[in-house]
């Protein structure tokens, strides 16, 4: 994300005492992979645009909603997609297709499905626009109807290495890189909605989601050393947000959010190394100006409450045309801050020398003649205002440069996730399949089946 390796330093387990009560022998002596856990398909939306190309190293297979294949691509096959008023409309731009049969001119189909084909050795890949995926490709209109929506149908763990990769530099030390990946994973399986066309964005919306392009060994290694491993609580999915850096203390959801989940409470956080772990944005009257159109611009902001952790809850910004009262997130969304753990002062300002020509000071002869008054000298009515803050996100949940300095320290995987989500526990997902099968078993009998989307939040990401 925003975030980059710094020298590792020499001590272990300096955080063990923040950790002890949290963690219990089991825990830390689980196993690093559960072989058997399943590997459930997720939809990723990775774009919306009126045209895309898809193409193939290896050939491309064309199929309609049904799955009957309508045509195939050889090596270096590539297909122009784009809307039309009765679903979507394919192009084949390179080479011609193979076989007898001619492609029909255009192809038009509600629904398109587009896999790649396998070669005789490595992956079946598919490219996008500038980037590469495993998986299915499935375009179909988005609701704006001059547009496709694209999604990839991937299997989980296929998904997984590319969000590592691309929420945290390849390059830190694999214990944070794995907490990344159950975190990440803990999250993907609970935004899983079947009842609506996708899953999941391929942006900070969700988590970032980057292709092959973003995988390394290291997250590959991340991956497979906590296969179907994920956080629970009371037996279910827990909601493991996670965002860049806390500033110092990360935040309780319920003071975000509408419900406080008992696993998201302020923690000591560890990111004194970031780049923003303490920072300074100007904030000149232009931005203000936009970003406060209805008040003309933004005189002065003063906060008027915030939550334990020292973020701003609610504040009042005063403009030239009247003052309005936002909540911390709408300041931060309007401002483009960093996070509301922020305080505002006004930038220094100098005064002008005033201008008197020569002619008023001295007289023909000489003589001294009196100056004319001068205004006041008042700062400007639009001055300049800086935002004082620390970290970047939400504040909720795992922070990732937190979890660096962790693992620099010398702390695992498991601690790492166990001081972030309090009294959250690992189990391969495998387990928690089950719990679901049995209770969708036991609804007709009157109780309530396992959902791994109760009590949701509303983001994951800063």
């Amino acid at each position: 994300m925003f975030v980059r390796s710094v020298l590792l330093t020499s001590f272990r387990r300096c955080a063990a005492p923040l950790l002890a009560p949290c963690l219990g022998l089991a825990s830390l002596m689980l196993p690093l992979a559960a072989s058997a856990s399943p590997d459930p398909s997720l939809r990723v939306l990775l774009l919306e645009a009126a045209e895309v190309r898809v193409g193939g190293a290896h050939g491309l297979r064309l199929l309609d909603a049904s799955g009957r294949e309508r045509f195939r691509l050889p090596e270096g096959g590539a297909l122009a997609l784009r809307t039309t008023a009765n679903g979507v409309q394919v192009d084949v731009v390179a080479p011609a297709v193979q076989g007898a049969a001619p492609l029909p001119a255009p192809l038009r189909l509600p629904e398109v499905w587009i896999d790649a084909v396998q070669p005789t050795s490595g992956d079946a890949v598919l490219h996008l626009q500038n980037r590469t995926y495993r998986g299915r490709l499935v375009v179909r209109p988005a609701a704006v109807a001059t547009a496709l929506r694209v999604v990839n149908v991937v299997a989980l763990e296929t998904y997984l290495p590319s969000v590592v990769g691309s929420e945290m530099p390849a390059s830190w030390p694999l214990e944070a890189l794995r907490a990344q990946a159950v975190a990440a994973r803990t999250y993907a399986l609970r935004q899983r909605r079947p009842e609506q066309p996708f899953d999941l964005k391929a942006t900070v919306s969700s988590q970032v989601y980057k292709g092959l392009e973003a995988e390394t060994p290291s997250t590959r290694e991340a991956v497979r050393g906590t296969r179907g491993l994920v956080l629970t609580h009371q037996n279910a999915l827990i909601n493991a947000v996670f965002h860049s850096s806390a500033g110092g203390t990360t935040e309780n959801s319920g003071d975000l959010w509408q419900r406080q989940m008992p696993y998201l409470v302020s923690v000591a956080d560890f990111d004194e190394a970031s780049p923003v772990s303490r920072w300074r944005q100007e904030l000149p009257p232009p931005l203000l100006a936009r970003a406060f159109a209805e008040l003309g611009g933004v005189q002065r902001i003063d906060i008027l409450s915030t939550t334990a952790s020292g973020r701003v809850r609610q504040a009042r910004v005063v403009g030239p045309s009247g003052q309005l009262l936002v909540s911390g997130a709408e300041l931060r969304s309007r401002l483009g801050l960093r996070s509301t753990l922020v305080r505002f002062e006004a930038a220094p300002f100098s005064f002008p020398d005033p201008e008197v020509p020569p002619s008023t000071w001295l007289s023909a002869t000489g003589v001294l003649l009196s100056l004319p008054a001068l205004p006041p000298l008042l700062p400007p009515p639009n001055p300049t205002l800086v935002a004082v803050g620390r970290g970047f996100g939400h504040g909720v949940g795992m922070s990732q440069w937190g979890a660096l300095a962790m693992a620099q320290r010398g702390s695992s995987f498991q601690e790492i996730l166990h001081h972030y989500y309090r009294g959250a526990q690992l189990r391969p997902y495998g387990d928690i399949a089950k719990t679901r099968t049995a209770a969708d078993a036991g609804a007709a009998s009157g109780s309530s089946p396992w959902s791994p989307r109760n009590a949701a939040l509303s983001s994951a990401r800063p």
